[in-house]
């Protein structure tokens, strides 16, 4: 029977993710890093103040965002774990709403704000259209979530971005897949006067043909399109009912499952 390993897309085994919060002007800058170096943001907003101080309008943030993610932060930025449910249900389902106004698509992804949340938050997340929510806490390492909810990041762009690019950059063991998955503010750029890492940072990681540049959601997505693959008892057949291709690597061979399709994992 085949030994069979999910892969990222077109078989890479790395991948790389950023993630914003607040919807500040200083976005303006660091996506257009961003699209420098080909790499993908989430940036999770509240909706409930676009336009205000130094944040974003509506108009502004449609045009920005483009080809990145726009995802929740609640409506007004509450510290929510102190919040009642219904406060709670109310912020994240007004936020999503004003949010899809803006970009056009299911709003689907959220970080706490203020870092805020418990158990009981993150089991009501689900009921409410959210599908991943990234805290503030951090690994330091380079490994896949075993809670979605609980998405805690590689690092804080101030910590040791740049030795952690270079050790991310050096992983090649196959066997494994790597993720590392930076967060922070877009204006602590200029508070700290340094956007001078995430240019450098962005210029060593970007453009790689062994780095696979998703949003949170996509590789949320992606992951669960793999989860949801139909595999015959052998290992011998697979069938995708997702909508999405799947890499695998069967055997040592990169195989792609097309969206809807059976294939055979055999030769």
């Amino acid at each position: 029977m085949p030994r069979v390993v999910v892969s990222f897309p077109e078989g890479k085994h790395k991948a790389l993710t950023m993630s914003y919060d607040d919807g500040r002007n200083a976005d303006k800058r660091l996506v257009e890093i961003f699209n420098k170096y080909g790499i993908k943001g989430s940036f999770h907003i509240n909706g409930g103040l676009l336009g205000g101080e130094d944040r974003l309008t509506a108009e502004e943030a449609a045009a920005l965002y483009l080809g990145h993610e726009v995802s929740a932060h609640t409506l007004t930025h509450p510290t929510i774990a102190r919040c009642p449910k219904e406060q709670l249900v109310y912020e994240i389902n007004e936020d999503r709403r004003v949010l899809e106004a803006v970009v056009g698509y299911p709003v689907r992804g959220m970080s706490y704000p203020n870092g805020s949340f418990n158990s009981g938050i993150k089991s009501m997340l689900p009921h409410l259209g959210i599908e991943y929510s990234r805290p503030v806490q951090t690994t330091g390492g380079f490994g896949m979530p075993d809670d979605w909810y609980e998405w805690k990041p590689t690092c804080h762009h101030n910590d040791k971005l740049l030795e952690r690019a270079e050790s991310f950059l050096q992983l090649h063991k196959r066997q494994y897949l790597y993720l590392m998955y930076v967060w922070g503010h877009s204006y602590e750029f200029d508070n700290d006067s340094n956007w001078d890492v995430i240019e450098r940072f962005c210029a060593a990681v970007g453009g790689r043909d062994d780095i696979w540049y998703a949003t949170n959601i996509e590789i949320v997505d992606y992951m669960n399109a793999f989860a949801g693959l139909k595999f015959s008892a052998s290992r011998e057949l697979v069938y995708n009912p997702s909508a999405q291709s799947v890499w695998l690597e069967v055997d040592g061979r990169i195989v792609e499952v097309g969206g809807g399709k059976q294939v055979s994992l055999i030769g």
